[in-house]
């Protein structure tokens, strides 16, 4: 056996041990699969006519604590790319970009006094916007749930 500095060795220990629970965080990690995902984090959820979007369990947990959601775009058509909101974390701060061209229908009000529901729920009570599908293929430029865990190494 080689020994080592005592400092050392609790530096393995701490890699093996971040490494550990770094994995076993991505294995609890859920990707729905009727899901359409970004490569910005952000999600869609396609029923009839109108997108259902917020960001995925991977960038909530990768922010932290959300403290406040920011969405003034209420009303207005955003272009596929575009910024329609900001999402607060107690370590910073992220644009929200849109996954497909529409309109803001309604914003998620429960959001204003719950914001920590983006981090229990993303993909219930923590959707953002519903909006218009303005061209329905531009999902196609989206990815299913196994191409967004492999763009994350999940």
């Amino acid at each position: 056996m080689v020994k080592c500095k005592a400092g050392l060795s609790k530096f393995i220990f701490f890699v093996l041990v971040k490494g550990y629970f770094s994995r076993l965080k991505s294995r609890r990690m859920n990707f729905p699969e009727n899901l359409y995902y970004t490569k910005d984090h952000e999600w869609v959820r396609v029923e009839g006519d109108v997108a259902f979007i917020g960001i995925t369990d991977f960038a909530q947990k990768e922010l932290g604590d959300i403290v406040y959601v920011d969405i003034p775009s209420q009303g207005k058509t955003v272009a596929q790319h575009d910024v329609f909101g900001t999402v607060e974390a107690v370590k910073t701060v992220s644009d929200l970009f849109m996954p497909i061209s529409g309109e803001v229908l309604e914003v998620n009000g429960g959001l204003d006094a719950a914001p920590e529901n983006v981090n229990s729920d993303p993909y219930g009570d923590g959707w953002m916007i519903k909006a218009t599908i303005s061209n329905a293929a531009e999902l196609e430029g989206l990815m299913k749930a196994d191409a967004y865990k492999a763009l994350i190494n999940a």
